[in-house]
């Protein structure tokens, strides 16, 4: 895939943004880009002490930002996240469901190195508890808050690896390698985005799902050909979407990706 250019500057003066995963990699990036944008951003993370680290960068660099300790497994949590942001802020106006995890390979890195007749049933049941069930009932719990803003949007961090016709295109890259948890999890999640895009249709709630691209990132390694700014470009351009913008839509940067 070509990198293209990043989405028009906007401003967000007065929004609130909660980036799940946001301490660190990946999420922390788009946190860095929303609070840039003039965002206040909430990181979310299950380590508290790496969360207000991550808010105190944010804040050196004259962003507005708090720290939210977050488990998006637990639904106590959960709960406790949107009573917080009500008595807070009142409104959430952008949600990005980034924490995720790899499980496939034994060091939880990539590439996967277990078949799937070798996958492990605990860690699928695992993976789908981070990257599928967290992000659908986290953004149920949140959808309240998310109706109150004037356009509220929602990213669902996937992959291409989630799409069904690349896992089946033996010309695609990521054909060779068979991540049988993360990759039925991405796809489930590409699943949840279309139908709830398709129930809030004609709302003022947007929700997308898009490929970051691969990452040097803790689950990315080395080896990846983007770096975690790259990586944001994607969730910031579909996170600033204008009342024109798509929804229910599964995209890298301007590309729109077959599910």
């Amino acid at each position: 895939m070509t990198t293209q250019t990043a989405a028009p500057l906007v401003s967000l003066a007065g929004q609130v943004a909660l980036v799940t995963g946001g301490a660190r990699g990946l999420g922390l990036e788009i946190a860095r880009e929303l609070g840039a944008l003039g965002a206040h951003v909430i990181v979310a993370a299950r380590d508290l002490a790496r969360a207000r680290a991550a808010v105190q960068t944010l804040k050196n660099l004259g962003y507005q930002a708090s720290a939210l300790k977050m488990d998006v497994t637990l639904e106590q949590d959960r709960s406790h996240a949107l009573a917080w942001i009500s008595n807070e802020f009142g409104v959430l106006d952008i949600l990005i469901n980034n924490a995720g995890i790899l499980l496939d390979s034994p060091d939880g890195g990539t590439p996967a190195t277990r078949q799937p007749s070798e996958a492990l049933p605990a860690d699928i049941r695992a993976t789908f508890e981070v990257n599928f069930f967290a992000p659908l009932f986290l953004t149920q719990t949140l959808l309240p808050l998310l109706q109150r803003a004037k356009a509220g949007r929602v990213v669902n961090v996937s992959s291409i690896r989630g799409s069904l016709a690349h896992l089946s295109d033996p010309t695609s890259p990521v054909y060779p390698i068979r991540a049988l948890g993360y990759d039925t999890s991405k796809a489930a999640l590409n699943a949840f985005t279309i139908l709830l895009a398709e129930e809030l249709r004609g709302s003022s709630v947007k929700i997308n799902a898009i490929h970051p691209g691969w990452l040097k990132t803790a689950m990315g390694g080395d080896q990846a050909d983007m770096t975690a700014q790259d990586g944001a470009q994607t969730a910031i351009k579909y996170a600033t979407l204008d009342e024109t913008g798509p929804t229910g839509g599964f995209f890298f940067l301007d590309e729109r990706l077959p599910w």
